[in-house]
């Protein structure tokens, strides 16, 4: 049996001018609290020297520090190093950067220690949480796009959190396949909780240093979130991806559908060449994005291969479009409405389609 009743992981890149005060706080808000603890810092091999500062650290505090080697940078695989590194079974994790409060840590543990079974979340969204007042109106609606997406896959108020506690038997035999930042999203879809227990707290955004969450971090997580969804719901979460991928192209679609019939062709023939730049579209998201866990075949021969099967499903549409503004002076008045009608009866075809014959390889 451990001696240490929790270990803190901390994922770090270029977090040496903060990993200090942070270990100073969390010895402060730990200092009278009746259980032991460690703190774990995971670093992804960063030049700014901070190996050497929680080495001298670690004089003083239980801290100590892992850089994991021939692996891919990566904040969720920091995470993973950390909870198999980790001295206990109860394991907290939390951001270098002093925007998730320590003093919070010992409520945390107790609900942990109230119920095993529980995944403890540091939410802001929840009464008495709150978010630093400063955040961008674009970071507000990002993280707020954000959990909306998330809400058919767990049930809290904050998913996007980076401050959790779990009992690391939760997880013991799920297969784990994280990708960028959000790791305590994927811990709660694919662990055995027995829920989600949220814990108020006042998120401060960092003093020092620069966010790592930029754009690549954001199709992360797109990326991330359609291997939930998929995991959740199997095959209904890559026909929603897939439709997702089609409201895009929809988008493309339309554009070039007017921007055909400005430069003076008629509507039937607008019709009929917008499907070529949207096609070329939905295949590349869907071979990047919807069936991405799926072995990749050439390319050029994978295009003609979506091409020919949604070809078909554009008989179905063109014929369902042709009909309808043809025969229906509603739908030639309100061509647009015929146009949704036919992708709609030609979506559920070309996903079929789409997952049996030319995404049809799994990966091994």
């Amino acid at each position: 049996m451990s001696s240490v009743d929790l270990s803190i992981v901390v994922p770090t890149y270029c977090e040496a001018d903060n990993i200090e005060n942070l270990v100073r706080a969390i010895g402060k808000a730990l200092a009278h609290v009746s259980f032991s603890h460690e703190i774990l810092v995971v670093d992804d091999d960063s030049p700014d020297g901070i190996v050497g500062v929680v080495e001298r650290l670690s004089e003083e505090f239980p801290v100590r520090i892992l850089v994991p080697r021939d692996r891919p940078r990566d904040l969720s695989l920091s995470v993973m190093d950390g909870i198999q590194a980790a001295a206990s079974e109860r394991v907290l994790v939390m951001d270098a950067d002093l925007s998730h409060p320590p003093d919070c840590i010992p409520a945390m543990y107790q609900a942990l220690e109230a119920d095993p079974g529980v995944f403890v979340l540091g939410s802001r969204y929840v009464e008495s949480g709150s978010f630093d007042r400063d955040w961008s109106l674009w970071r507000f609606f990002n993280s707020h796009i954000a959990t909306l997406l998330t809400r058919p896959l767990v049930n809290c108020r904050d998913p996007m959190s980076g401050f959790f506690a779990f009992h690391r038997t939760r997880i013991e035999g799920v297969r784990l396949n994280p990708i960028g930042y959000k790791i305590g999203l994927e811990l709660m879809v694919r662990g055995r909780f027995t829920g989600v227990r949220e814990i108020p707290i006042r998120f401060q955004d960092r003093a020092i240093g620069e966010s790592k969450m930029n754009f690549t971090q954001q199709v992360y997580f797109l990326r991330h979130l359609r291997r939930l969804y998929t995991a959740r719901f199997g095959s209904l979460g890559e026909f929603i991806n897939y439709g997702l991928v089609g409201a895009s192209g929809f988008i493309v679609d339309l554009v070039f559908y007017f921007l055909f019939q400005w430069l003076g062709l008629s509507h039937q023939w607008a019709r009929a060449l917008s499907f070529w730049p949207a096609v070329s579209w939905n295949w590349q998201l869907n071979r990047a994005a919807t069936f991405g866990e799926r072995k990749r075949r050439p390319r050029a021969r994978q295009w003609m291969e979506f091409v020919l099967t949604s070809l078909l499903g554009f008989t179905l549409n063109w014929g369902v479009y042709v009909t309808l503004t043809g025969r229906y002076p509603f739908f030639d008045d309100y061509r647009l409405l015929a146009l949704v009608a036919g992708i709609g009866v030609a979506s559920v075809f070309n996903f079929v389609m789409s997952s049996l014959y030319v995404y049809n390889e799994k990966r091994l």
